[in-house]
């Protein structure tokens, strides 16, 4: 739980509510959402370009069909403290676990950021784009890394649990390197008045393609979308932007397993 100064330097009431989703650490005080183990180079970069575009969504007439989580500093202007980074709290937001709704909030989302953010800026604390990994790197940084190593270097880099995938992977493009959020499909809910409104932006450099390939994996697997949905991933970039959505994921899971992805291993694995 934040402590007293980081209350008081968010200026919020130490009267914290712990919610729902994610890792399980975010809480609610006063009008702000605060999520702990931010890192304060990456939200110093990440959070100006969030703010903004937020800012521009929430400008839109009518019913938006996009909104993105507004970032909050703590009142010195900092935007993490002892690990913990605000946004504002949107009350009445619910989950949504409706696959087409967080692919075309997502399709939208990278669009936004492709315009926001059109080449990769100097010196960005963003994941490492080849192997290896920064020191220090997160299990998810390192498991990316992995996923988009050259199809060559696969049978040597996946375990046991994983070697049947690599002789399926190409170093096929799967589309240019952008901006995107890379853990899309619990991070959409709904506000209010219906639009999409999407939290804890997860960034990384990679093709829209594989997020949209992680946004349907993480459905099928966790959040209850139907098998079918994967049908469209089976050949052709699709395929090859789910297999290394597929290594991403056991790989970052902590235990790494195999069986929980079974629906999109039978999609997209050996025939």
């Amino acid at each position: 739980m934040p402590s007293p100064e980081v209350l008081d330097r968010f200026a919020v009431p130490d009267d914290v509510e712990r919610l729902p989703g994610g890792q399980g650490g975010t809480v609610r005080a006063g009008d702000l959402a605060l999520s702990p183990d931010r890192d304060p180079a990456l939200q110093s970069w990440l959070s100006p370009v969030q703010a903004r575009l937020a800012y521009e969504l929430d400008l839109a007439p009518g019913r938006r069909p996009l909104r993105l989580a507004m970032p909050v500093p703590a009142r010195d202007g900092e935007w993490v403290v002892q690990g913990w980074a605000a946004t504002r709290f949107e009350p009445d937001a619910e989950a949504c676990h409706d696959l087409d709704v967080a692919l075309a909030a997502g399709r939208l989302l990278h669009a936004h950021l492709a315009s926001a953010v059109p080449a990769r800026p100097d010196g960005a604390p963003l994941p490492a784009l080849s192997l290896p990994p920064a020191s220090g790197a997160s299990r998810w940084d390192r498991a990316e890394a992995v996923a988009f190593a050259p199809a060559a270097a696969l049978p040597d880099l996946l375990p046991a649990t994983l070697a049947d995938l690599a002789p399926l992977m190409t170093d096929v493009s799967l589309g240019p390197d952008q901006l995107v959020h890379r853990d899309l499909a619990s991070n959409v809910l709904l506000d209010a008045r219906g639009s999409a409104l999407v939290i804890d932006l997860a960034p990384t450099w990679r093709p829209a393609l594989w997020a949209d390939a992680i946004c349907v994996l993480d459905s099928v697997t966790w959040l209850g979308a139907p098998a079918a949905a994967l049908r469209g991933w089976g050949s052709g970039r699709a395929r090859q932007a789910m297999l290394r959505a597929l290594v991403f994921r056991v790989l970052s899971d902590e235990p790494a397993r195999r069986a929980p992805y079974s629906a999109a291993l039978h999609a997209v694995g050996p025939r």
